[in-house]
């Protein structure tokens, strides 16, 4: 980040993990919403902290990339606060992103949400700071006030947030290029910027990110509406043809499979974490 706006895709599992790796890309995200959805779920914090964990452990130990992991509304007050701090570190991420929603939460870029106090926000702010196993462990405030109360109460509640000692904000749901950059004017320091499709945020290129000031951009649920999108089709063609034949030429190949998982057949395969893509 001190080179540079970093890409973070979102992997929902850990093979989708090493091919993020395998592509090149430094740093790797893991979303909320796309680990519920992989469970069937929507994304309305049911995914509970064990489950999450267990994604944490998979995906980072498959990739070897610095990770930045979703952690909604922190899963509490207070000691769960802490907890989630502490059980993602051990667990693997470089980072976690707490959000200032009431729980339930909803996907941030849809209406009906509902905001916590600042103050509240402060205190599960301080209680990850405080308790995280290290320092390097980044801990990441995302506000989603724009939607709910506007862009200027976003910008205040980032600047208290940054204030408790927040080491990055996730301002969620800005609308324009304009208010990414007047959101970066009025809270100066490191930002993350969400590139959703299908949301309230439109398409921004990484370099343009870059020159707004924000050093990570995550894309939580490119890869995962990719894939969906092949499946469902592939579905289509396999009921309606009854055999795939027709679609051999856009899957992945049993020796591409083979290359990202580090497998050679016949020689003992290295275990995820000591061999990377």
């Amino acid at each position: 980040m001190d080179r540079g706006a970093v890409m973070c895709p979102g992997a929902f599992n850990a093979l989708v993990a090493r091919a993020v790796a395998a592509a090149g890309f430094d740093a790797c995200y893991i979303s909320g919403g796309a680990t519920a959805n992989v469970a069937g779920y929507p994304d309305i914090g049911l995914i509970t902290l064990s489950e999450m964990c267990r994604t944490i452990r998979e995906i980072t130990q498959a990739c070897g990339l610095p990770t930045i992991a979703d952690a909604d509304t922190g899963y509490g007050d207070g000691e769960m606060v802490i907890r989630t701090a502490i059980d993602y570190e051990r667990a693997g991420a470089a980072g976690m992103h707490v959000e200032d929603q009431v729980f339930p939460k909803r996907c941030g870029h849809l209406e009906g949400k509902s905001l916590i106090a600042t103050g509240d926000m402060v205190a599960k702010l301080a209680a990850a700071l405080h308790n995280r196993l290290t320092k390097d462990f980044i801990v990441i405030a995302r506000t989603d006030a724009r939607s709910v109360t506007g862009i200027d109460d976003a910008i205040e509640r980032a600047n208290a947030y940054r204030a408790a000692g927040a080491d990055m904000i996730f301002p969620e749901g800005l609308q324009s290029e304009e208010e990414f950059a007047l959101f970066a004017k009025e809270s100066p320091g490191p930002l993350l910027a969400n590139m959703t499709e299908f949301g309230r945020t439109p398409s921004i290129h990484i370099d343009r990110f870059a020159e707004l000031g924000y050093r990570l951009v995550i894309y939580p649920l490119s890869m995962q509406r990719l894939a969906m999108g092949h499946i469902v089709r592939g579905l289509r063609a396999l009921r309606a043809d009854g055999c795939v034949d027709a679609l051999l030429g856009e899957m992945q190949t049993r020796a591409e499979l083979y290359d990202m998982l580090g497998y050679e057949p016949g020689r003992q395969w290295d275990y995820p974490g000591t061999a990377h893509p």
